[in-house]
């Protein structure tokens, strides 16, 4: 999770510069996708942004509660309500860190709701965790219920879902033993020098 939450940080400080987009709301779940937001709010407060947490419905597992004291000791805002009006007037990026590729059925209170204020044109870019929220993990955008990021930081692998995203794409977690590599048959791109992303836009589904 902390190297997880390192590459979504490092990615967005490739595509979204802390001069123009320094006010970062991070909407984190309550599962492992949630704690990655967390992991990534702490560095993106030590790369010179100005992160705020959403975090409407707080995990009481003790991993996650640390989580949350590490960014209380740098004073990063935890709120538990969104707002329309804070979504676009006080914020240059948003992270949808809310539910990962595990994620199955309905998605209920409070997150319904988070997620269509989230489906709003107007506000902010978004940068999607592993999978956008809302979207099946091998179909995609079902129906038109998930949100629409501008870019997507998957972690690990690409997930299948990935083939119906068109937006920046990269890839996050330099941590696979080859064993697992070559069990799962895992075709994945070079890491750049000590980077823990890579760019893989441009890269076909195919050569994954």
């Amino acid at each position: 999770m902390e190297l997880a939450g390192l590459s979504v940080a490092q990615a967005i400080t490739k595509v979204y510069d802390n001069s123009k987009y320094s006010r970062v709301l991070i909407c984190c779940g309550p599962g492992n996708n949630g704690g990655d937001g967390l992991v990534a709010a702490r560095h993106l407060f030590h790369f010179g942004y100005k992160p705020n947490i959403f975090y409407p419905k707080q995990s009481k597992k003790e991993l996650y509660e640390r989580l949350v004291i590490q960014c209380q000791s740098l004073e990063i805002p935890i709120v538990t309500e969104l707002s329309n009006s804070s979504l676009t007037n006080d914020n240059d990026l948003i992270v949808d860190a809310l539910f990962g590729f595990s994620f199955t059925g309905e998605i209920r209170p409070p997150f319904d709701e988070v997620i269509q204020k989230l489906k709003v044109t107007n506000i902010p870019p978004i940068v999607s965790v592993d999978i956008p929220s809302g979207w099946d993990v091998e179909k995609g955008n079902v129906n038109n219920h998930g949100l629409k990021p501008s870019m997507l930081i998957s972690l690990t692998a690409p997930k299948l879902c990935a083939n119906y995203f068109n937006g920046k794409h990269f890839l996050g977690g330099r941590f696979i033993p080859p064993g697992l590599k070559e069990k799962y048959e895992l075709n994945l791109p070079l890491y750049p020098g000590t980077d823990q992303v890579v760019d893989i836009t441009d890269l076909p589904s195919e050569k994954l």
